[in-house]
């Protein structure tokens, strides 16, 4: 089962509106806001690689306001 953590930038000020939407979508186990360079951080664990790279692909990247995300794969 792939786990993997997305560091999320968002536009300023939506923090807390990207934070809801991302709970909101499956395969995500939890999402918290953050200080530093990056403002939020997802866990996601799904069922393979392609479902992993659709979750961060085609709905973590299309959430409104969030700008940029870094993908790390959980190597154990």
């Amino acid at each position: 089962m792939p786990k993997a953590f997305v560091l999320i930038t968002s536009e300023l000020g939506k923090e807390a509106e990207v934070l809801d939407s991302l709970r909101k979508i499956q395969g995500i186990r939890e999402a918290h806001n953050l200080y530093g360079v990056y403002d939020v951080i997802a866990h996601i664990e799904c069922a393979d690689e392609g479902d992993l790279r659709n979750i961060v692909t085609n709905k973590i990247r299309n959430v409104t306001n969030v700008r940029a995300t870094m993908t790390l794969m959980v190597a154990d």
